[in-house]
This record gives structure tokens, C-alpha cells and sequence, in this order.
């Protein structure tokens, strides 16, 4: 069984940054995507960054050159009002990692991120 923990939300002023991490509990394979997702109230879930097994790495449009993620955490930065959202971490066991929410199957419980302007 593999239980995932974010933690590090908080609120921030615009253009701050913050750190989210992600601890798993559980056995790690080789051929493993960790990814951060994010959902805002009204909004779909959406895939932010991931990275694989061989430290590979993939962001969404909105947050590159902002956001960097490794294995166990993201750093966020230079934060807009619309970053504000319910971040989770999340795994999956592929070769080819994604950031589709249906491809993960294990969650951790999101950490709150909100950026006041």
C-alpha cells in the first residue's frame, strides 16, 4: 500500500514563492511518475509538472519557468492569484509519464495554496 502526505501550503502575496512537499510511504519502483496536480474551486484538476524514474522532467504551459519540480517536492515561485488552488502529489507506476489525472492511481490529501494580489 502506497499513502502519499503534501504539506508546505499556505498563503502568499503575489509573487511570492512557497516550497509543497510530497512523502510517500510505501515501495518506490524505477518505473514511477510523480506528479503535482492542482484543482481550483469550479475548475478541472489540472496536471502541472512531473517527473520520472530517470529525473525527466514535464510542466504545463502556465507554470514553466516558474515552478520546479523533483522528487519529493515543488517549488513554486513568482505566484499569481490564479495559481490559487488545492495542490496534490501524486504517483503512478508507467514508462511514459503524463499529466493526465486518470493515469495516477495514488493521491495524497492536497495542501492549500492561495495567492492574494
Amino acid at each position: 500500500q502506497v499513502q502519499l502526505v503534501e504539506s508546505g501550503g499556505g498563503s502568499v502575496q503575489a509573487g511570492g514563492s512557497l516550497r509543497l512537499s510530497c512523502v510517500i510511504y510505501g515501495v518506490m519502483y524505477n518505473s514511477h511518475c510523480m506528479a503535482w496536480f492542482r484543482q481550483a474551486p469550479g475548475k478541472e484538476r489540472e496536471g502541472v509538472a512531473v517527473i520520472d524514474g530517470s529525473g525527466s522532467t514535464t510542466y504545463a504551459g502556465s507554470v514553466k519557468g516558474r515552478f520546479t519540480i523533483s522528487e519529493r517536492s515543488l517549488e513554486i515561485s513568482s505566484l499569481k492569484p490564479e495559481d490559487t488552488a488545492i495542490y496534490y502529489c501524486a504517483l503512478t507506476y508507467l514508462t511514459r509519464c503524463g499529466l493526465e489525472a486518470y493515469q495516477y492511481k495514488y493521491w495524497g490529501q492536497g495542501t492549500q495554496v492561495t495567492v492574494s494580489s
